[in-house]
């Protein structure tokens, strides 16, 4: 069975499909055209590649968002479309079944491998799988990949939240050196993110364009704070200080541990849970889990950062507001004021 064949039989329109060949294609910035080759490249895929999903220290919050994603047909042509050989969430196989699994499709080679959670960096016996370190499990099914897209903040960077445990857990960059890597960071990974960015893979067979920290440029070239919109209640100088002020609700969170001054990702254009929510939108502060710093060099989460480095000085956060509205007077720089005395180094 075709695959326009097989999503007929799970009532998914031909024009669905093409509308989301046409949004991979967008969201990249490519031309229109490109979209055939998306539609192309998910029917090939029917039969191959193959998607190897391995999961060291995480919560496996990775695999539910992506798998609880709340737009059918996104989660249908996905497992529908890749041949996802091995997911020890997901599987129904266990033990020796699973294990010979993953050595089959490592043999074939040319595989998409995804990785959650992060890998101990101080101490191997933090994470085995089937008797064997984590970091040998990755190592060895690493080797004959096509490619790695390490997804989640853990399996990125400084490991997330398990960066900042005993453990040291550290992303996967950190241990693999020698292939191509796509960092997928936040918490937990953007489902709509993932399946883009394996369809552009499939599709042209390359990474797409990314920033200095291997992230694709498409969600992750954009600062939030400009972004925010509570952008304008940062430029007023309204920070919320009392959480219980009605009056202050919908006024700017930097006092309150918000990372989005320092934070890189398209959040507040494109919502989480297929546009529900976001962060900022549910009341809580950015946590920056696009950002190496997440965790351990953001926490406390809920506690304004006293000095951020300025240019050529340091500026306390309490007279960042006030600063900021007077650039705002001088003229229209405003706009990137914030970058500015915020001092971001993580730009591309």
């Amino acid at each position: 069975m075709g695959l326009l064949e097989e999503l007929a039989a799970k009532q998914i329109e031909r024009r669905d499909f093409v509308k989301f060949c046409a949004a991979v294609s967008a969201v990249f910035g490519m031309p229109k055209a490109f979209a055939k080759d998306i539609a192309f490249a998910a029917e090939a895929a029917t039969k191959k590649p193959a998607v190897i999903w391995l999961e060291g220290q995480d919560c496996a919050g990775c695999s539910e968002s992506f798998l609880a994603t709340l737009n059918p047909s996104l989660a249908e042509l996905l497992l529908g479309t890749i041949s996802l050989r091995y997911h020890e969430t997901v599987m129904a196989g266990a033990g020796a079944v699973a294990e010979e699994a993953r050595l089959k499709t490592m043999e074939e080679g040319g595989y998409v491998l995804v990785v959650e959670g992060s890998i101990p960096a101080a101490d191997d016996r933090f994470c085995t799988v089937g008797g064997k370190s984590f970091k040998e499990v990755l190592t060895e099914t690493a080797k004959n990949a096509a490619v790695i897209i390490a997804a989640g903040s853990c399996a990125t960077f400084n490991g997330g939240i398990p960066g900042a445990s005993p453990s040291k857990g550290r992303g996967v960059a950190y241990f693999i050196k020698d292939k191509p890597i796509i960092n997928l960071p936040t918490c937990p990974v953007k489902p709509a993110r993932l399946v883009a960015t394996i369809m552009y893979y499939l599709a042209s067979g390359k990474a797409p364009a990314m920033d200095k920290l291997n992230r694709p440029l498409a969600f992750y070239g954009e600062l939030l704070h400009d972004n925010c919109p509570r952008r304008g209640q940062f430029e007023a100088g309204h920070f919320l200080q009392d959480w219980n002020d009605p009056a202050q609700r919908d006024y700017c969170l930097l006092l309150k541990g918000c990372k989005g001054p320092k934070t890189y990702t398209d959040c507040a254009k494109v919502w989480w849970n297929e546009g529900a929510n976001w962060c900022i939108g549910a009341g809580a502060p950015c946590a920056g889990c696009s950002q190496p710093e997440f965790y351990g060099g953001f926490s406390p989460l809920y506690d304004k950062q006293d000095i951020f480095n300025g240019v050529g000085k340091s500026v306390n956060i309490d007279t960042a507001g006030k600063a900021l509205v007077g650039v705002a007077a001088v003229g229209a720089v405003v706009h990137g004021a914030g970058r500015l005395v915020l001092g971001n180094k993580d730009k591309k």
